[in-house]
C-alpha cells in the first residue's frame, strides 16, 4: 500500500482505468494549473470522474473518491488555450485527503497494488474465462468493438488487469465504470463486471431484435416503392394514363379524413388491396372504385348540432303553417323531451292526413327548428325490396338504396329524413319494402343499418324519421305499430281564407312578377274561390287556382298596360270559368222520405240527401247510388230494426209484403261506403212510411243496430263543418262522440246546435216534423 500526494482532475462524462491509453482536452483554469504541477515533477497525476458532468466549478463533493494514477504522456496545446493531453492508467487508487482547492486540487491518494500478491485459484480462473466468454458474446452482438481487442486480451493473465482492460473497451454509464474502479479486490472487480455483460448483452439481443424488425419493415416498403416506380414507368410505356397506386393512395387519404369504425376501416383497406392487385380497365377495378367512392362519401363523422330552442321553434311553424293547433302542439312537446332527454330514441311520428294540407312543409320546419337537414323519400309505388336496403354486389349496375343515397346527399347523419306517401307502398315477387322499413323505423334496430350493397353496418340512430300519409288503412300493422300517429285533419273555409291571404298569394304575386299593388282581391272571391272551383281537405288545387289569377292578370297588365287589375265575386268567372262545384243548401220546405245525412271523404265533409220512395210490389228493396257493401248492410238493418218497431211507429204491419222500397244517394256516379249514414237512412225509410216529413233543418250521421241504438262514427269535425256550409241548424251525433265537438271551430259550433242522441227514438224526437210542428210553421 502506497501513499501519494498528487495535483488531481476532475474528468467530465470521462473514466479513466489503469493500462488504459486515452486522450482527453483541459480548458479549465484548475485543471491546466494541476498538468503544469504534475509535469514539473514525475508527470504523474490523479484523474477522477465528476458525479454530475456538467458542473464547471466542481468541489471535493462532486468527485468520485476513487480514480485512477496516470502517467502523462504528451501535451499539445490547441487554439483558444485549451491543452489536449495523453495519458496512460497506471493503477486505482483512493483520496485519503483533499490538501487544497486553489490555485488545482491536491489530493493525498492511497494505493492499493493486489496483483502482487494474489494467487490464481481454480475459481479465480473460472472467472477470468466466464468474463472473457461473455465479452466475446458481448463483441459478437455489439458490432462495436472490433475483433482484435479479444485477442488482445486472450493473452492477459492478471485478473485484475483482465476487468479492467475489458471495463475500458465497453460502452458503459459512468455508474457503471465506477462501480468496477470502486472494487479493489480484482476477484470482485471480476464478479461486478460478469453481472454488467451480462446485463448488456440481454438489452443488446432486444436492441438487435428491435433493429432487424424495423429493417424488414424499411426493406419492406423500399421493395414495394421501388416495384410500384417500376410498375409506374411500364404503365407510362405503354401509354396508360394515371397510376393506380395514387389512386389507392388518395383513397387512403380521404380514409384518414372520414373516420371510419375500424371494422369499416378494415373493409374498405382490403377492397384497396385488391384494388391495387388489378388492371386499371378491368371491369371489376371500375366496381371497387365505385364502392369504394361510396363508403368514403358518407357521413360516418358529420352530423349538426341540435338548436332545440322551443320559443323559436314555434315561431317557425306560426310563420309557415297556419292553424293545425294540435299538431304544433304534438311537435312541441316532442321537441321539449328532446331537450331533457339527449339521446332519446324515437319516436318515429306519422304525419296522417288528407293530400294538400301541408304535411311534408310540416316535416320541413321541423328540420329548420332543429338546425338538422332534410331528406325526403317518396314511397309511393315502390315495390321493390332493393329501393330500401340496395341490391347487392353480384349484380349488374348495383347500387346503394335510396336511404343511404339519400344520407349521402344529406351529409350528416342525423337529418330530418320525410318517408313522403308511406301508406302507398306495395310489393310484388322482388320483395316487400314495408318488412324491409321495420328495421329502419326501429330504434333498437337501425343502429346497425346493413345496406346490401355497403355490407357494412351504419347507425341510422340518430336520424329522425317522420311518415306521411293519406289513410292509416293501407300500412301494414307491424309497420304502423313503430309510429305514433298525429292526425292532420282539412281545413274550414274560415282557415283557407286566412292561408290564401297570408301564404298563398303573396307567394303567387310574387312568383309571377306582380307587386301587391298590381292586383287586388276580395276577401269574398277568395271565399267564392274556395267554395266553387276547389273541393278539397287541403290547400294545393286553392294554390292552383290563385296562380291562375296571377297568371291572367299578369297577361292583362302585359296586354293592355293597367297598373291595377281588380278581380271580385262578379268578373271572377271571366278569369277561372263557370263554378265547378256545388254545395247542397237546405230544402226550402220539410220533405216526406228525404233526410239529410252526412259523410267523410278524402276532401272534407258532405252532406248526403237520402231519398226513399216505395211502390206497390211484394216488399223487394232497390239501392242505388254507388253504394258500397258497409252501407248497404247499415240500409238492411234499418230496416230489420223499422219492422221489430212497426206498432211503435204505426206502420202498415205488412209492408214488407205489399211495398217495394227504393232508397237512393244522388250524384250516382261517386261511390260511397261507411259507417255514417245508418240512422239517417232509417230516418228516411220511416218518414216515407208514416208519412212525416224530416225537418229540413236537421242532419245527422251515426250508425244504427238491430236494437235502435245509435253508434258512434268518425269525421265529426269535416262533417259539421259541411253541415255549416249547408245552412244546417241543428245536427244529431252519436252521444259517445261528445268528445269531438271540442275540435270544431269556435266561430262554427256558435251556429249550430249540436243534439246527443243514444238510439232512435231520440233520433226521431228531433228529425221528423209532427203536425203540429207543421202547423205552427
Amino acid at each position: 500500500m502506497k501513499k501519494h500526494e498528487l495535483p488531481l482532475i476532475p474528468l467530465r462524462g470521462l473514466s479513466v482505468f489503469p493500462y488504459m491509453v486515452l486522450h482527453f482536452d483541459v480548458g479549465r483554469e484548475k485543471s491546466v494549473n494541476a498538468l503544469e504541477e504534475a509535469m514539473v515533477n514525475d508527470q504523474l497525476i490523479f484523474l477522477t470522474t465528476q458525479k454530475e458532468a456538467e458542473m464547471d466549478l466542481p468541489t471535493p463533493d462532486d468527485f468520485y473518491e476513487v480514480g485512477t494514477i496516470a502517467k502523462i504522456k504528451q501535451m499539445l496545446k490547441l487554439p483558444g488555450d485549451a491543452i489536449r493531453v495523453l495519458v496512460e492508467g497506471i493503477s486505482r487508487a483512493k483520496i485519503v485527503e483533499i490538501l487544497q482547492e486553489d490555485p488545482f486540487f491536491k489530493c493525498e491518494v492511497e494505493e492499493e497494488l493486489y496483483e502482487e500478491e494474489i494467487e490464481i485459484d481454480k475459481e479465480l480462473e473460472a472467472f477470468m474465462r466466464t468474463v472473457t466468454n461473455a465479452f466475446e458474446e458481448y463483441i459478437s452482438v455489439s458490432n462495436r468493438i472490433s475483433p482484435e481487442v479479444f485477442m488482445n486480451i486472450t493473452t492477459i493473465e492478471e485478473p485484475g488487469r483482465l476487468a479492467d482492460v475489458i471495463a475500458s473497451h465497453m460502452i458503459l454509464k459512468i455508474e457503471q465504470k465506477q462501480e468496477i474502479l470502486d472494487a479493489f479486490d480484482p476477484k470482485e472487480r471480476l464478479e461486478v463486471l460478469y453481472k454488467i455483460l451480462l446485463r448488456e448483452i440481454e438489452v443488446l439481443e432486444i436492441e438487435r431484435d428491435i433493429t432487424s424488425r424495423v429493417k424488414k419493415q424499411i426493406n419492406k416498403v423500399q421493395k414495394e416503392y421501388y416495384l410500384k416506380e417500376q410498375l409506374k414507368a411500364i404503365q407510362e410505356e405503354l401509354g396508360e394514363e394515371g397510376s393506380l397506386y395514387e389512386e389507392v393512395d388518395e383513397y387512403k387519404e380521404k380514409m384518414k379524413k372520414a373516420k371510419l369504425p375500424k371494422d369499416v376501416e378494415k373493409k374498405v383497406n382490403k377492397e384497396l388491396d385488391r384494388l391495387s392487385r388489378l388492371s386499371p380497365n378491368s371491369a371489376e377495378s371500375g366496381v371497387i372504385r365505385n364502392y369504394v367512392e361510396w363508403i368514403l362519401d358518407l357521413p360516418w363523422a358529420k352530423q349538426t348540432k341540435d338548436r332545440i330552442d322551443i320559443r323559436k321553434a314555434k315561431v317557425i311553424l306560426d310563420e309557415e303553417h297556419y292553424g293545425l293547433k294540435d299538431v304544433k302542439e304534438r311537435i312541441l312537446e316532442y321537441l321539449a323531451i328532446r331537450q331533457l332527454a339527449k339521446n332519446m330514441k324515437g319516436p318515429i311520428l306519422c304525419l296522417v292526413g288528407p293530400p294538400g294540407v301541408g304535411k311534408t312543409s310540416i316535416a320541413k320546419s321541423i328540420a329548420k327548428s332543429l338546425n338538422r337537414k332534410f331528406v325526403r323519400m317518396s314511397l309511393g309505388g315502390v315495390r321493390d325490396e332493393a329501393e330500401i336496403r340496395g341490391h347487392r354486389r353480384t349484380y349488374v349496375g348495383a347500387i346503394p338504396g335510396r336511404i343511404m343515397s339519400a344520407i349521402k346527399e344529406a351529409g350528416s347523419k342525423n337529418p330530418v329524413f320525410l318517408f313522403d306517401e308511406i301508406d302507398k307502398l306495395s310489393h310484388d315477387f322482388r320483395g316487400d319494402p314495408a318488412s324491409a322499413l321495420l328495421e329502419v323505423l326501429d330504434p333498437e334496430q337501425n343502429k346497425e343499418f346493413t345496406d346490401h350493397y355497403l355490407e357494412v353496418p351504419f347507425d341510422l340512430s340518430k336520424v329522425m324519421f317522420i311518415t306521411t300519409a293519406n289513410s292509416l288503412e293501407t300500412i301494414p300493422r307491424p309497420l304502423l305499430d313503430r309510429m305514433e300517429v298525429i292526425e292532420v285533419s282539412g281545413y274550414t273555409e274560415e282557415e283557407k281564407l286566412k292561408i290564401a291571404e297570408r301564404y298563398l298569394l303573396p307567394k303567387q304575386i310574387k312568383e309571377h312578377g306582380l307587386k301587391k299593388s298590381n292586383l287586388q282581391i276580395s276577401e269574398q272571391t277568395i271565399r267564392d274561390v274556395i267554395n266553387y272551383y276547389t273541393r278539397e281537405s287541403g290547400v294545393r288545387n286553392l294554390e292552383r287556382q290563385l296562380a291562375t289569377l296571377c297568371r291572367k292578370a299578369a297577361k292583362k297588365i302585359v296586354e293592355r298596360k293597367i297598373k291595377i287589375i281588380r278581380i271580385n265575386t262578379k268578373n271572377l268567372s271571366n278569369y277561372l270559368g263557370r263554378k265547378r262545384f256545388r254545395y247542397d243548401k237546405i230544402k226550402e220546405s220539410h220533405e216526406i222520405g228525404i233526410a239529410t245525412g252526412l259523410a267523410w271523404t278524402r276532401v272534407g265533409g258532405e252532406t248526403l240527401s237520402i231519398e226513399v220512395t216505395t211502390m206497390k210490389g211484394n216488399g223487394k228493396l232497390v239501392l242505388t247510388g254507388q253504394l258500397g257493401d258497409v252501407m248497404k248492410e247499415s240500409a238492411k238493418a234499418g230496416i230489420s230494426y223499422i219492422r221489430s218497431k212497426i206498432q211503435d211507429l204505426n206502420i202498415q204491419e205488412d209492408f214488407y209484403q205489399t211495398l217495394d222500397m227504393h232508397i237512393h244517394i244522388p250524384e250516382g256516379a261517386i261511390p260511397k261506403d261507411g259507417p255514417s249514414a245508418g240512422i239517417t237512412m232509417a230516418t228516411a225509410v220511416i218518414s216515407e212510411l208514416t208519412k212525416i216529413p224530416v225537418d229540413k233543418n236537421v242532419a245527422m250521421t251515426g250508425e244504427i243496430t238491430l236494437r235502435g241504438r245509435v253508434l258512434p262514427v268518425g269525421g265529426i269535425k269535416e262533417k259539421v263543418l259541411a253541415a255549416n256550409r249547408a245552412g244546417i241548424s241543428k245536427i244529431l251525433l252519436p252521444i259517445d262522440n261528445e268528445k269531438d265537438i271540442e275540435e270544431i271551430p269556435e266561430n262554427v259550433k256558435k251556429k249550430l246546435t249540436f243534439v246527443l242522441v243514444e238510439n232512435m227514438e231520440q233520433v226521431l224526437a228531433h228529425a221528423l216534423v209532427r203536425k203540429e210542428e207543421t202547423n205552427e210553421d
